[in-house]
């Protein structure tokens, strides 16, 4: 069983937010995977840096498509996503420093935040993208990858 499950609780455009979504949680997996096995710093950090900038480019993203369909928790949203990018970051600077539990703390952090985000705040932009009939976007360039298999 994996360290963060997909669930279809968790589905909110079948389309580019839930690929970005799936994604996360498969980082999230990679991270705990390399952290729990004890392995080296330069693969942990790779793993970290992954999850961060995807993490970064996604919250952008979801950003963009709740403002084509006029979501009105927007700017609220947006504190929330950037709240959450500085204690990222905030832990990334800690691993930095040498903190060898960060990366741990670090996945279980965004598990727990990703899952009640989308659980929660995510299912607003559902409600809304229902009401638009907003077809979802295509998937971000570059973005279909499938996940590398990390720390091989």
């Amino acid at each position: 069983m994996a360290y963060f499950e997909w669930a279809s609780d968790m589905e909110i455009d079948h389309g580019p937010i839930d690929h970005d979504h799936r994604k996360l949680v498969d980082l999230v997996n990679a991270l705990h995977t390399v952290t729990s096995e004890g392995r080296g710093h330069e693969i942990v950090n790779r793993v970290l840096n992954e999850l961060i900038s995807y993490t970064t480019d996604h919250l952008r993203r979801e950003e963009s498509l709740m403002a084509s369909v006029h979501f009105p928790n927007l700017e609220n949203h947006k504190i929330g996503h950037e709240a959450f990018l500085k204690s990222i970051h905030d832990l990334k600077k800690k691993y930095d420093a040498g903190s060898i539990t960060v990366a741990a703390q670090l996945s279980t952090v965004l598990r727990d935040w990703l899952s009640l985000h989308i659980r929660r705040s995510d299912k607003e932009l559902l409600k809304m993208l229902k009401h638009a009939k907003h077809p979802p976007a295509a998937v971000p360039a570059g973005a279909q990858k499938n996940i590398k298999k990390i720390g091989n």
